[in-house]
């Protein structure tokens, strides 16, 4: 089968079925339309998947499909089922069809602060152009590294560092259309991770470095990955679509990043507190990295065990569409 030319003959089907499914109301004869599309697509889909199809172009398909299921099954009242299902499978399941981007970008970030660390630790012109030549007082036992944690109170600090952290994940996941924004926020955080490692270090003091960042930190940078990562998705998206027109990639993609941002800013609250009540605690430097580590093990668990979990029931419910003989569900309009 030529894909390019099925999903030609098709699309304009496809595009009714996602009208249908974004209108508040329906009439009768538009019901009758919406669920025979439904079905069609679905087979149509289920058919897709068995010859080498363009990703990207499935995962448009589907997102119109799982918009256009709830649309046909979902009751009047079930507002609350709406959002356990965002959050048990389809924001697990955007973060795991994703999962090769931000891992990717989660790596190379990584090496780039171990190899800035090891450079300012062993080269003192390095700490010169880095600025933390004189770094005493920074890292010093007590000093400004160890004071930023406790120089406020427990809850205004975490509300100061949600705030930041939730600025800097928006700025990676939607400058990521232009990319080079994207990239250079990943960049500058990078850097000052590796600058403050490698000054620790030279001080030997990486004991308190780690001390200090493991509990908060392990969950808070990757959800900055996983920003930056969709983030780049979305502007490669708009260089390269894929067999869908530019439009409905942008669109497809869009959505899907502004889900994950829904997830991020959760899972950021949930840095904030740590950061704010464990890091700057009387808590043993064991206790208080076991406690960050839970918290990164669950989102990572969440995103990829979870996600995958997620990824198949969501491909299994398209490709297996209700038979014709059932009775007519209801719709919501």
């Amino acid at each position: 089968m030529d894909v390019d030319a099925y999903t030609l003959t098709h699309r304009a089907g496809w595009t009714r079925l996602d009208q249908l499914s974004k209108r508040r109301r329906l009439s009768g004869s538009e019901v009758d339309e919406l669920i025979t599309l439904y079905r069609r697509s679905s087979q149509q889909l289920a058919r897709i998947r068995t010859h080498e199809a363009d990703p990207d172009m499935i995962a448009g398909l589907s997102s119109i499909l799982t918009r256009a299921r709830g649309r046909v099954l979902r009751a009047q009242g079930s507002i609350w089922s709406d959002i356990g299902r965002f959050f048990t499978h389809q924001l697990p399941a955007e973060l795991y069809r994703t999962r090769v981007w931000w891992l990717s970008v989660m790596a190379v970030c990584l090496l780039i602060a171990l190899g800035i660390g090891i450079t300012v630790d062993n080269s003192p012109g390095a700490r010169r152009y880095f600025g933390v030549h004189n770094a005493q007082a920074y890292t010093e036992r007590g000093g400004l590294f160890e004071s930023y944690y406790s120089d406020h109170t427990h809850s205004s600090f975490a509300a100061q560092v949600w705030t930041n952290n939730a600025l800097v994940a928006a700025i990676a996941l939607f400058t990521g259309i232009l990319i080079v924004p994207a990239a250079y926020s990943l960049w500058q955080n990078s850097e000052n991770l590796g600058i403050a490692g490698g000054a620790m270090a030279h001080a030997d003091r990486l004991d308190s470095f780690f001390g200090f960042i493991l509990p908060h930190g392990m969950l808070e940078m990757t959800c900055i990955f996983v920003a930056g990562g969709v983030g780049l998705k979305l502007g490669w998206t708009l260089i390269d679509p894929g067999r869908e027109t530019r439009a409905d990639a942008l669109a497809r993609q869009g959505r899907a990043t502004g889900m994950v941002a829904v997830g991020l800013a959760i899972a950021l609250f949930v840095s904030g507190l740590i950061e704010g009540f464990v890091t700057p605690s009387g808590f043993p430097v064991a206790v208080r990295i076991g406690i960050g580590f839970v918290a990164w093990a669950l989102f990572m668990s969440y995103a990829l065990l979870l996600g995958r979990s997620a990824a198949h029931e969501l491909d299994a419910e398209l490709s297996a569409p209700a038979p014709l003989s059932e009775p007519t569900p209801r719709i919501v309009g």
